[in-house]
């Protein structure tokens, strides 16, 4: 089951509270906790507030145990702005920019394994000092075929040989 809590107009910069948030992200509450405890940033108390919001939701709305939550998805959204002035020199003004954010959880009691990503049975292309220098590299398939080619040779040499020494 699903469970959601958020936070809205954060006085916080977004771009400043996602770096907490991304390091949040798939744990157990528990573990989200302890790290969001011992976090010195700003952003990390308002988060650790909205986590804690989840957590209660979970435990009275919805009859969940806080022992098998999962954080699923915690995001950071743009707020609106506030917008002052600052004077400047020779009468003009320079703006300042006060962001706010919106704090979204998503808690889980699913587990759910990342999936693995498949391989294509290619090899990767990799850029060679040649290459980036207009310098061609053999193709592999020319390669094959002039190896028989080579032991074809010597096989032509021996036979020559014996006729020469009857």
């Amino acid at each position: 089951m699903l469970v959601r809590s958020t936070t809205k107009y954060a006085r916080i910069s977004p771009k400043k509270a996602r770096h907490v948030v991304r390091e949040i992200q798939g744990l157990a509450v528990s573990d989200a906790l302890d790290a969001l405890t011992y976090t010195p940033k700003k952003s990390a108390h308002l988060i650790g507030k909205t986590l804690k919001s989840a957590i209660a939701n979970a435990e009275n709305n919805h009859e969940l145990s806080a022992d098998e939550l999962i954080i699923k998805e915690a995001t950071v959204g743009e707020g609106p702005t506030l917008k002052r002035f600052k004077p400047r020199a020779r009468g003009s003004a320079g703006a300042i920019r006060k962001r706010t954010s919106h704090i979204f959880i998503t808690l889980t009691d699913e587990f759910e394994a990342p999936e693995e990503k498949k391989r294509s049975g290619k090899p990767k292309k990799r850029d060679t000092i040649k290459s980036l220098f207009g310098v061609k590299a053999k193709p592999a398939a020319k390669k094959e075929e002039e190896a028989p080619a080579e032991e074809e040779a010597p096989v032509e040499e021996t036979e020559a040989t014996e006729e020469s020494a009857e």
